[in-house]
């Protein structure tokens, strides 16, 4: 969840830590800070409550020289947001640095152990138990930085992913990680560490994702070195990245979030391109060609997601129930991974992730494993762990989602569930050529009609200012679009800080109904599709009740736009495919609204981006 940046050559590392910092604010943080090798030999550490530019200011003046340095932004864990929690965190001596993202699960025990042989510490993080636990090793042992790291390691519990200095070893950086991401960038005479390549891009395509228990030494003039914590030596894959800078800058928009929600029609074009033929009559997946057997001789298929990726999740176990004629369940990683869940070698287990990196479904893939399942990643970050994890899987390709609230990762995601629904059923047989062709046809143009949406963009800006004033809002949907209600009550949750909540619309008078008055904004999906009337019968429900209607319906609709206060129309599509289009107003109302409310669109309080721990 924190962003982790580091820099060893002949440049001045202070300009490329912050400017790291900076592209990396959007995986959320409270506080940050960086170590600097000082030229005149001194190790320097600045600190920040808040902003990476409040960290920026309190340096002017300061002595940032030095060609070596960490640099880190925080999500709190353990202790407040303060100066003082914030990392970099030195050693009981001074003559170490760390930064680390993670959990140390047993921080406790390996605290009272230190402080009872007189070790002191300065704040309430895990983190600082580890440099202090390194420098222990260090001066009881004798050894070099890199043996007193993989000694305390063994120790440890927990995920990290670390990077540390001494002030004696002035020209090098040890890095390490466990369940949790970093990434270096290998340049001309020089590296760079990172959370992920969002910071490297601009110096080098060339990169080396570490592998869980790798220890990388990273010295100026000397190859890149990689060992396990046993001394093992690894080597390195080093790999081009595919990515560049104008996909992580807003390219004109106000925000990144609204970036992101007007790139969907191309990246769902990205995401389909090589999947979907050119005459649109013709799903192709290479998972599906190449683990053909063991996805056809899948009794059961369980989904594992969090938070956005669990609502694309339930889309998807819609659509190849139908489809596919097999059961699906979906599960939540958190609660899935704690469960000692049901799972045999007929099951596939499919791990949906943004980041590739979200530390529960991590975990839940693990675990799938070891009860023999058969594992198909949904990620969008490449080369990232699930991926790495999985048997195979599907990339999204809607390039670097660096809004919190996700967007274009969500379509992708469902888009991908869909294309794998098609060719799964194709394969099977489950499915009848009409209907399939039907649905493929369709979702080649699913592009064009999102292109439709957006220009109504201005007006869903005109009405979200009316609705600024409220506390409460209900989403409802049924079939396909009650996954889409859960969604753009997430969207508006996450960014406006508006209390909401999604329920199958039946469900609302078994509870929520009560809570209807003129107070409260119902937003309701009620395209023309097998369940019009019924969600019809909803919305009059709602309005006995004199509850402001807000609906989605499809082109043309002349019923509910007599009943609602409030309509947005969608183009017509398959009803499987409605979440593509629906769920893009609600992403537009969401956004809207925030901004009306003055909030932090793209970096939301107490939120982040990739949850690299638990």
């Amino acid at each position: 969840m924190c962003g982790i940046v580091g820099y060893i050559g002949e440049k001045d590392a202070y300009p490329i830590l912050i400017k790291g910092l900076g592209r990396l604010e959007y995986r959320g943080y409270d506080s940050a800070g960086v170590a600097l090798l000082s030229n005149d030999g001194s190790l320097n550490i600045y600190k920040a409550k808040g902003k990476v530019e409040n960290l920026d200011a309190s340096c002017n003046g300061k002595d940032v020289s030095g060609r070596v340095g960490i640099a880190h932004t925080r999500w709190a864990t353990h202790g407040e947001p303060s100066s003082i929690n914030a990392h970099p965190h030195y050693s009981e001596s001074m003559n170490l640095a760390i930064i680390h993202n993670g959990i140390i699960e047993n921080y406790v025990d390996l605290k009272r152990n230190l402080q009872s042989k007189g070790v002191t510490f300065r704040s309430e993080t895990d983190t600082e138990v580890l440099v202090q636990l390194i420098e222990y090793v260090q001066k009881k042992k004798n050894f070099d930085l890199l043996t007193s790291v993989q000694v305390a390691l063994h120790e440890v519990i927990g995920a990290y992913a670390i990077a540390l200095l001494d002030k004696r070893e002035p020209n090098q950086i040890i890095a390490a990680c466990r369940q949790s991401p970093l990434v270096i960038g290998v340049g001309e005479d020089e590296y760079f560490l990172a959370s992920d390549a969002s910071p490297i891009i601009e110096y080098t395509d060339k990169v080396a994702y570490l592998e869980d228990g790798s220890i990388a030494v990273m010295k100026k003039g000397e190859e890149l070195k990689v060992v396990s914590i046993l001394n093992r030596e690894l080597s390195p894959k080093i790999q081009t990245v595919d990515l560049n800078l104008g996909q992580i800058e807003k390219g004109g928009f106000p925000h990144f979030m609204l970036k992101e929600i007007f790139e969907q029609p191309e990246c769902i074009t990205n995401c389909m391109r090589g999947r979907v033929n050119i005459e649109a009559n013709h799903v192709t997946l290479s998972a599906v060609i190449d683990f053909k057997k063991q996805l056809l001789a899948a009794k059961r298929i369980i989904i594992v997601a969090c938070g956005t990726s669990w609502h694309a999740g339930l889309i998807g176990k819609q659509i190849l129930e139908s489809l596919c004629r097999i059961p699906v369940e979906v599960e939540y990683a958190s609660e899935f991974r704690y469960r000692n869940p049901v799972m045999t070698k007929h099951d596939v287990v499919i791990a949906i992730s943004q980041s590739g990196e979200t530390a529960d479904t991590l975990a839940a893939v693990k675990l799938a494993k070891e009860h023999g399942a058969f594992i198909f990643g949904i990620c969008n970050a490449i080369g990232s762990s699930i991926p790495r994890a999985t048997d195979t899987g599907s990339y999204i390709h809607v390039g670097p989602e660096i809004g919190v609230a996700s967007t274009k990762a969500f379509t992708g995601q469902v888009t991908v569930l869909t294309m794998l629904a098609l060719a799964l059923a194709k394969e099977k047989g489950t499915v009848s050529d009409d209907v399939y062709l039907t649905i493929v046809k369709e979702l080649s143009v699913i592009p064009q009609k999102m292109e439709k949406i957006l220009k109504q963009n201005d007006r869903i800006a005109a009405l979200s200012r009316i609705f600024t004033y409220a506390r409460n809002f209900l989403y409802l949907g049924r079939g396909y679009s009650y996954p889409v209600a859960l969604e753009g009550a997430l969207k508006l949750k996450e960014i406006s800080y508006i209390h909401a909540e999604g329920y199958p619309a039946a469900e609302m008078k078994h509870g929520p109904i009560a809570l209807i008055d003129s107070d409260m904004p119902v937003v309701v999906i009620a395209t023309r599709n097998s369940m019009y009337e019924k969600v019809l019968n909803n919305i009059q429900e709602v309005k006995a009740r004199k509850g402001k209607v807000i609906a989605l319906v499809t082109e043309g609709d002349d019923t509910i736009s007599k009943i609602a206060d409030e309509v947005i129309e969608l183009p017509d599509t398959q009803e499987c495919l409605e979440p593509l289009l629906a769920t893009i107003p609600l992403q537009l109302l969401a956004y809207h609204i925030a901004v009306c409310k003055g909030k932090d669109v793209d970096q939301p309080r107490n939120l982040a981006k990739s949850v690299t721990v638990e």
